[in-house]
């Protein structure tokens, strides 16, 4: 903080610099700042037979050669082992200002996302939280937001151009049914607004005690936005399971908390089945698996449809770069024979 800059990616709790590189993590500001491909500039990675690679440089690009930079970030620990990065800094704004909106419906609320998007409006975050997220709000963590669904938005800028961009954004809000809106200027305030967002999913898991729940991440094309959350809201309400959605609209992605009893193996079936349908439906839509979680064990069987020959190029890759496979072995890319 005292040096007026700040490290932009913004992901949940519990994250690691590391593990967010090897992910290829993002968070609510990615919209405006990037995920950690675009703040990770330089790595140290230790390979399988024992080098030690610097990968990067100072200058503000290069065309010299492979992005070695950009393999590593991503490859989920089954190329090398990260050991030291070089983060890309923005300076702290000069305003900040923050806002909830209530909305009548989730598909108004992504609309309004959509046409602030194309409007080219600078948002430095604008999340969803649907009408279970905020009953779970009001009820756990002690908010008081009408029991509709919300976005959730923040203004990073000068004090002028803060100002223009909230009266802008609130006359998109407004023509897509916005209302209540609730502004956050001081720095204590928007601490807990954000707060309360970053950690929904620990409230979430604490509405149903004796719930776990699996999550899914998916990201879609921002034009198909609307459609793939309604048809997720309808694939959750098939399956019988309580399933909040929220996430990182302003670049196409969600989640979805679908809670269920341990002690019920049909309960996990339907969260598997609901999973399944909204994945499949946000690669029909040009999309992708996971926006932000990445691949590990849970979804490999998603690679080869995502990628085709792809995936076995990077297969090839992690056997020249580590032919005995020591490296993080069954994630990511296809399984040995």
């Amino acid at each position: 903080r005292a040096t007026g800059l700040f490290f932009p990616v913004d992901p949940g709790a519990n994250a690691s610099l590391g593990g967010m590189a090897s992910t290829r993590a993002s968070g609510t500001t990615a919209v405006r700042y990037g995920t950690m491909r675009d703040n990770v500039i330089g790595l140290e990675v230790v390979l399988a037979d024992g080098r030690i690679i610097q990968t990067g440089t100072e200058a503000r690009k290069t065309s010299a050669g492979y992005d070695l930079t950009g393999l590593f970030v991503g490859a989920e620990g089954t190329l090398g082992l990260i050991t030291a990065l070089t983060l890309r800094l923005r300076g702290q704004p000069e305003a900040i200002t923050a806002a909830v909106c209530a909305f009548p419906t989730v598909d108004a609320a992504v609309n309004c996302v959509i046409d602030t998007i194309q409007m080219d409006l600078s948002m430095a975050r604008i999340e969803i939280v649907d009408t279970a997220t905020v009953q779970t709000f009001n009820t756990m963590a002690g908010a008081t937001m009408p029991e509709t669904p919300h976005l959730m938005l923040e203004f990073h800028g000068t004090e002028n151009s803060v100002q223009d961009m909230a009266e802008t954004f609130g006359d998109i809000a407004a023509d897509h049914g916005g209302m209540g809106f609730q502004w956050a200027s001081r720095a204590e305030d928007r601490a807990a607004l954000w707060h309360m967002r970053h950690h929904a999913y620990w409230t979430i898991l604490q509405s149903r005690p004796g719930s776990t729940a699996l999550v899914t991440d998916v990201c879609v094309p921002i034009s198909r936005l609307a459609e793939a959350v309604a048809a997720a809201q309808d694939d959750i309400a098939r399956s019988g399971l309580i399933g909040p959605i929220l996430g990182h609209v302003g670049d196409g992605n969600f989640h979805s908390i679908l809670m269920f009893d341990p002690a019920k193996p049909e309960e996990l079936a339907a969260a598997k089945e609901a999973s399944e349908r909204m994945v499949s439906r946000a690669l029909d839509m040009g999309g992708t698996a996971t926006g932000e979680h990445g691949i590990g064990i849970g979804k490999l069987h998603y690679m080869e449809r995502e990628h085709g020959e792809g995936w076995n190029l990077m297969g090839d890759i992690k056997s020249a770069l580590d032919p005995q496979n020591i490296m993080n072995p069954g994630k990511l890319v296809p399984p040995k024979n």
